[in-house]
């Protein structure tokens, strides 16, 4: 269908054609952004979400314009190469505008850590311009502003920009800023309250002005309760004293240097020294964390649910009288947290990242205990995981955070593959139902593009796991020995990944690459571009990863670089006084049936649907998924699924192998038709 056939949809069109799923997205996204409401859309890979959300945002900020306010558009994305797609699909919309309408500016951003070399911790201050003077500083940023705003830009561009031309590409963005259509940036700039309050206002957008999208939006409501976590342990009070006792002497020595009686802060840094010394010698204290290390080990789980207040009185105990105040004890918690906050120590680059000011570590964690000290959305979990007390902070509620945001915007649309069902993020994400428009779209692919098989013959569950082992193996030596390409595997944990790489002996020639801990993004890119490499030698390959992994969600692989997928059991979140405070919170608000979907299942469920959706990126790619799960054939399993997923059953590993030998008998381009 073309624009013209459509003049209800606007201009901002990055296609001349659009898939009918496609214009149902933009006409949803439209009316829902008109009333300032917010739609959630199960949309996937290749119907153009990216430029329907645009589209639907940009006709709705356009007619806002003419009545005095025109809404900014804050896209947010947690991947790079997600920011690309935006930028490029902006640049098509601005190819095909009719004349007389206003080209649409973009400023892309990431974090400053990611655009400036070099920042100095205790100054904030970054090196980009260390040899420029202030006029000259100032001419360098207006100029890299208007060339940002003459042509959308991708980051990368600007920070290789900024060095050049010694030139900051952070500060020169965030001025741009003030005066784009669309920001494109990562979730933190919204959804975490430290990031938000400093960079939103210096950027000139106001929440209620503006319009959200948030690309990958199943991934949200987990970043929101990332940026609460914190976690301490009982080591945390000796390091800290050493760092405020190092703070304090160079607090000294700069007195001495401008020949004063005391430097500013002097006074606070040794009351907080008192503070610390106590908190490390305080014997209540001490005995508090090993009555909870007691606890711990005769629980049935490898952590501890603990009372917050039960902590913060543990705490405050410890640090009333020190002096002559008459506060009361979350007062006086609350004047340390200011005073460690202030610490400021030269950074050794010999420590880990967790060794590294545990004063801004411990004040953090303090100050989200106080601000939920009396709301149960927030657990503290207590474990002896690393051979030392440790206690971690979970939020259990993102709506806390959400909710709010989503309110006062100026209209919303969250999308993604597997933000399904839309109903579950809508309630855990705190968005007003009033508003709420949720809908699953069709993919518009050729369904014989994508088989999907469902094991009935084995499981993950732990009972059964131990027998279905052999036929595992079974069903994936068939997968191998009838797919003529490459192969992904993966398995629910790493344990269980490795146990499967190590039984699966012959891979028929492929070259094996495996999925580690803790892998960096320049590793999962260049372990999808060895896949490529070695397919235009001629060789195939087999990955070995896991679900909710590295390589099973987030990875583009194009080019039907993958020609079959197996994921292996249900990834259910093992029991944990964490996961139990979850499903007993979410009981509370949605009942027991729903905590358990919301808590548990749909999670796993989804992190299946997203591995599964690897391999088929464009209409023409063609690729086979086998689940090796036979719980995903109850009743309350395919309710989790997206009603659109056709699927066969296969009951043995000789019925898999003649599954997969059918598929890749017929050509591709029968299977294209």
């Amino acid at each position: 269908m073309t624009t013209s056939d459509t003049p209800d949809l606007g201009v901002y069109h990055a296609h001349e054609k659009m898939r009918d799923s496609q214009i149902e997205m933009i006409r949803d996204g439209i009316d829902s952004l008109q009333s300032g409401g917010a739609l959630l859309a199960a949309a996937p890979t290749g119907i153009g979400k990216t430029a329907a959300s645009l589209a639907s945002a940009l006709h709705v900020a356009n007619d806002r314009s003419q009545e005095g306010l025109k809404p900014k558009i804050v896209f947010m994305t947690g991947r790079q190469s997600q920011h690309r797609i935006v930028v490029d699909t902006v640049k098509m919309i601005n190819s095909r505008l009719p004349t007389g309408v206003s080209r649409v500016k973009l400023v892309d951003i990431i974090g400053r850590e990611g655009m400036c070399d070099v920042i100095d911790k205790s100054t904030g201050k970054c090196n980009c311009e260390k040899e420029s003077t202030e006029e000259g500083r100032q001419r360098k940023r207006n100029r890299m502003k208007d060339i940002i705003l003459s042509e959308p830009r991708h980051v990368e561009w600007g920070i290789k920009y900024g060095k050049q031309e010694r030139v900051c590409s952070w500060a020169a963005a965030r001025a741009a800023a003030r005066d784009t259509d669309v920001l494109v940036c990562d979730y933190n700039h919204v959804f975490i309250e430290e990031v938000r309050e400093s960079s939103l206002p210096a950027m000139g957008i106001n929440l209620n002005e503006s319009i959200l999208i948030v690309d990958e939006a199943h991934n949200l409501p987990d970043r929101i309760r990332n940026g609460l976590e914190r976690r301490i342990t009982d080591q945390v009070f000796r390091r800290a004293l050493s760092d405020v006792q190092e703070y304090k002497g160079n607090l000294e020595k700069v007195a001495l240097q401008l020949d004063t009686g005391e430097a500013y802060g002097f006074g606070d840094a040794v009351k907080l020294e008192k503070q610390i010394k106590a908190l490390r010698d305080d014997t209540v204290l001490r005995k508090w964390f090993d009555s909870k290390t007691v606890e711990n080990e005769e629980s049935d789980w490898d952590d501890l649910r603990i009372e917050t207040n039960d902590f913060l009185d543990a705490i405050g105990n410890a640090i009333v009288g020190l002096d002559d105040s008459t506060s009361d004890q979350i007062s006086i918690i609350r004047e340390m947290i200011g005073n460690l906050m202030r610490v400021k120590i030269d950074d050794d680059d010999s420590l880990e990242e967790e060794e590294q000011n545990d004063c801004i570590r411990l004040a953090e964690m303090l100050d989200v205990c106080i601000k939920y000290r009396n709301s149960d959305a927030l657990a503290l979990v207590f474990d002896n995981i690393l051979e030392e007390p440790r206690i971690s902070s979970h939020l259990l509620d993102p709506g806390v955070v959400g909710g709010p945001i989503f309110e006062e915007c100026a209209g919303s649309i969250l999308m993604s593959g597997t933000l399904f069902p839309p109903i579950m993020y809508c309630e855990i994400l705190g968005i007003n139902e009033e508003g709420y428009r949720g809908k699953e779209y069709n993919s518009g692919f050729p369904p014989e593009n994508r088989h999907v098989l469902i094991a009935s013959d084995v499981t993950s569950k732990f009972s059964e796991r131990e027998s279905s082992f052999g036929p595992i193996s079974q069903h994936i030596t068939s997968v191998l020995e009838k797919t003529p390409g490459n192969v992904a595997i993966f398995a629910p944990s790493y344990s269980m990944m490795e146990r499967i790489a190590s039984e699966t002996g012959y891979v028929f020639g492929r070259h094996r690459l495996k999925e580690e801990r803790g892998m960096s993004k320049r590793s999962v890119d260049g372990m999808v571009n060895r896949l490529h490499e070695l397919r235009s030698m001629g060789k195939n390959s087999v990955i070995f990863g896991v679900l909710s992994g590295k390589l099973s969600e987030g990875i583009d692989y194009s080019d039907n670089i993958l020609d079959a997928v197996v994921c292996i059991g249900l990834p259910l979140p093992p029991p944990s006084a964490k996961q139990d405070a979850l499903f007993g919170y979410y009981t509370s608000r949605f009942g027991r049936s729903r905590a358990w979907k919301y808590a548990s299942l749909q999670p796993a469920v989804n992190s299946v649907l997203q591995a599964l959706g690897r391999p088929i990126r464009k209409a023409e790619d063609r690729a086979i998924v086998v689940l090796l799960e036979k719980r995903l054939l109850e009743g309350r399993s395919r309710d989790c699924m997206p009603g659109s997923m056709d699927s066969l059953r296969t009951s043995s590993p000789s019925r898999t192998g003649k599954h997969v030998e059918r598929f890749f008998r017929i050509p591709k381009s029968m299977g294209s038709s």
